[in-house]
Protein backbone atom coordinates (compact mmCIF):
# COMPACT_ATOMS: atom_id res chain seq x y z
CA UNK A 1 0.00 0.00 0.00
CA UNK A 2 1.37 3.74 -0.79
CA UNK A 3 0.91 6.21 1.89
CA UNK A 4 0.60 9.74 1.71
CA UNK A 5 4.04 11.91 0.84
CA UNK A 6 5.46 15.26 0.49
CA UNK A 7 7.38 16.05 -2.48
CA UNK A 8 8.61 19.54 -3.92
CA UNK A 9 7.61 20.70 -7.11
CA UNK A 10 10.11 22.24 -9.42
CA UNK A 11 9.77 26.13 -9.35
CA UNK A 12 11.98 28.95 -11.14
CA UNK A 13 12.39 32.59 -10.48
CA UNK A 14 13.66 34.83 -7.37
CA UNK A 15 12.23 36.88 -4.74
CA UNK A 16 12.23 40.30 -6.76
CA UNK A 17 10.51 38.93 -9.41
CA UNK A 18 8.36 36.41 -8.43
CA UNK A 19 7.86 32.49 -8.89
CA UNK A 20 6.59 30.11 -11.27
CA UNK A 21 6.00 26.52 -10.21
CA UNK A 22 5.32 23.91 -12.70
CA UNK A 23 3.17 20.55 -12.25
CA UNK A 24 3.92 18.64 -15.50
CA UNK A 25 4.54 15.20 -17.08
CA UNK A 26 7.50 13.67 -14.78
CA UNK A 27 7.03 16.08 -11.82
CA UNK A 28 3.63 14.21 -10.78
CA UNK A 29 3.62 10.64 -9.87
CA UNK A 30 0.57 9.84 -12.08
CA UNK A 31 -1.02 11.39 -15.37
CA UNK A 32 -3.34 13.85 -14.63
CA UNK A 33 -6.57 13.97 -16.26
CA UNK A 34 -8.75 16.80 -14.36
CA UNK A 35 -7.56 20.14 -12.21
CA UNK A 36 -9.99 21.87 -9.31
CA UNK A 37 -9.24 23.97 -6.84
CA UNK A 38 -11.09 25.05 -3.74
CA UNK A 39 -11.65 28.51 -2.72
CA UNK A 40 -13.01 30.93 0.35
CA UNK A 41 -13.47 28.12 2.89
CA UNK A 42 -15.10 29.28 5.94
CA UNK A 43 -12.40 28.48 9.06
CA UNK A 44 -14.65 26.56 10.84
CA UNK A 45 -16.03 24.22 7.86
CA UNK A 46 -13.64 20.91 7.26
CA UNK A 47 -13.40 19.51 3.89
CA UNK A 48 -13.02 16.50 2.24
CA UNK A 49 -14.14 13.56 4.37
CA UNK A 50 -14.38 10.85 1.95
CA UNK A 51 -12.05 8.78 0.37
CA UNK A 52 -11.64 7.07 -3.10
CA UNK A 53 -11.63 4.09 -4.49
CA UNK A 54 -8.82 4.44 -7.61
CA UNK A 55 -8.70 8.19 -7.69
CA UNK A 56 -4.76 9.83 -7.12
CA UNK A 57 -4.66 13.09 -6.28
CA UNK A 58 -1.91 16.18 -6.02
CA UNK A 59 -2.91 18.78 -3.15
CA UNK A 60 -1.16 22.20 -3.48
CA UNK A 61 -1.92 25.36 -1.14
CA UNK A 62 -1.48 27.77 -4.01
CA UNK A 63 -2.18 30.39 -1.23
CA UNK A 64 -2.31 30.48 2.14
CA UNK A 65 -2.23 27.88 4.30
CA UNK A 66 -4.17 24.24 4.47
CA UNK A 67 -3.75 21.55 7.75
CA UNK A 68 -4.76 18.18 6.97
CA UNK A 69 -5.08 15.04 9.09
CA UNK A 70 -4.85 12.28 6.33
CA UNK A 71 -6.02 8.31 7.41
CA UNK A 72 -4.88 5.44 5.16
CA UNK A 73 -6.03 1.91 5.57
CA UNK A 74 -4.97 0.22 8.39
CA UNK A 75 -2.55 3.37 9.54
CA UNK A 76 -2.73 5.79 12.37
CA UNK A 77 -4.02 9.35 11.21
CA UNK A 78 -0.97 11.57 10.01
CA UNK A 79 -0.95 15.89 9.82
CA UNK A 80 0.21 17.51 6.73
CA UNK A 81 0.60 21.17 6.52
CA UNK A 82 0.96 23.16 2.96
CA UNK A 83 2.16 26.97 2.64
CA UNK A 84 4.66 26.63 0.17
CA UNK A 85 3.15 26.92 -3.41
CA UNK A 86 5.79 24.69 -4.57
CA UNK A 87 4.78 22.05 -1.80
CA UNK A 88 2.72 19.14 -2.85
CA UNK A 89 1.08 16.09 -1.21
CA UNK A 90 0.57 13.10 -3.07
CA UNK A 91 -2.58 11.30 -2.01
CA UNK A 92 -3.25 7.58 -3.23
CA UNK A 93 -6.82 5.90 -3.09
CA UNK A 94 -8.42 4.73 0.17
CA UNK A 95 -7.02 8.04 2.10
CA UNK A 96 -9.60 9.98 4.28
CA UNK A 97 -8.65 13.68 4.24
CA UNK A 98 -10.15 16.22 6.51
CA UNK A 99 -9.19 19.36 5.43
CA UNK A 100 -9.36 22.93 7.35
CA UNK A 101 -8.06 26.26 5.51
CA UNK A 102 -6.34 29.04 6.71
CA UNK A 103 -7.94 32.82 5.37
CA UNK A 104 -7.71 33.28 1.76
CA UNK A 105 -6.03 29.93 1.15
CA UNK A 106 -6.65 28.13 -1.89
CA UNK A 107 -6.34 24.49 -2.76
CA UNK A 108 -5.08 22.88 -6.07
CA UNK A 109 -6.30 19.67 -6.62
CA UNK A 110 -4.67 17.71 -9.57
CA UNK A 111 -6.21 14.30 -10.17
CA UNK A 112 -5.65 11.44 -12.49
CA UNK A 113 -9.28 10.71 -13.51
CA UNK A 114 -12.32 12.56 -14.57
CA UNK A 115 -14.95 12.90 -11.65
CA UNK A 116 -17.13 9.74 -11.25
CA UNK A 117 -19.08 9.78 -8.00
CA UNK A 118 -18.92 6.10 -8.01
CA UNK A 119 -15.20 6.40 -7.22
CA UNK A 120 -16.29 8.19 -3.86
CA UNK A 121 -16.29 6.50 -0.27
CA UNK A 122 -18.60 8.30 2.04
CA UNK A 123 -18.16 5.68 4.88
Amino acid sequence: MTLPYLFTLPDHGAADSGWLTVAEAGSLPFAMQRAYWITEVPASRVRGRHAHHTLEQVLVAVHGRISLTIKAESQEPVQFCLDQPNQALYLPPHCWPEISFGPGAVLLCLASQPYDPADYIHE
